[in-house]
């Protein structure tokens, strides 16, 4: 569904993707792991057609289904969530339409239409939030939040899903659940999602497969439970341990 093909991004004499390659398949959740500088989150960025914008360049293809990639194909969810928090969590789903809805829509949330509103109740109902619908998105607690983020992009429609380092600032409890949600999300509604990770345990329990980047290139591509401790710096203390 997703293929990155020769990613290659330089900011002025440094490059730090150097021609990488990688596919995520539908129904699949691939994590990418690597230690603190290694490119996965440029990696993503690149496959999301955002590299480049910060002042880098960009070479290499990025194709959803076998053709280029058009931008509603691809759903972000970041590490900082990005809701507005003044609004309701429903409000905040139903921006995920807004892609394909008129501009005024973006600026009178009465304006989203009654389908599109059902439709993002529909989505809550998928990441298990419909009865927070009329709250305000700030009043939720940091893995609710993410789990919003997540019922935006199913809203938006995307057949792809890049999540950059989703559960960094979350306790564990609630790592466990928006990770497992991912991966219920990508088998059930075949959806090709990408997570960037730091955690290799969490990897190991929800993902498919993984990918290891170490300055910029692969040097691991496996199936989940791979030993990818050979990505990390040995006194990493951060590294979860992969059981």
């Amino acid at each position: 569904m997703l293929q990155v093909t020769g990613a290659r991004v330089r900011y002025g004499d440094r490059e730090v993707l150097h021609g990488v390659d990688v596919e995520v398949a539908a129904g699949e959740l691939l994590a990418v792991l690597g230690a603190n500088g290694s490119g996965k989150s440029t990696l993503l960025r690149a496959a999301a057609g955002l590299a480049g914008s910060d002042g880098g360049e960009n070479d290499g293809e990025v194709r959803v289904d076998g053709r280029e990639r058009a931008p509603l194909d691809v759903a972000l969810v970041f590490q900082r969530i990005h809701l507005v928090p003044r609004r309701t969590v429903l409000d905040n789903v139903c921006a995920g339409a807004l892609g394909r809805l008129p501009l005024r829509s973006s600026l009178v949330a009465a304006l989203f239409p009654r389908a599109v509103r059902e439709e993002a109740m529909g989505c809550l109902e998928r990441v298990g939030l419909a009865d927070r619908a009329h709250d305000r998105a700030g009043a939720l607690s940091g893995g609710q939040q993410q789990r919003v983020a997540v019922a935006r992009a199913l809203c938006q429609r995307a057949r792809v899903l890049l999540a950059d380092e989703p559960v960094s600032a979350l306790d564990p409890a609630a790592a466990e659940q928006v990770l497992g949600l991912l991966a219920e999300l990508a088998h059930t509604e075949r959806l090709a999602v990408l997570a960037v990770l730091h955690q290799p345990g969490l990897a190991a329990r929800y993902a498919d497969r993984v990918v290891g980047l170490r300055e910029g290139r692969v040097v691991l591509d496996g199936p989940a439970g791979t030993d990818v401790g050979s990505l990390y710096p040995a006194d990493d203390r951060d590294l979860e341990a992969v059981s």
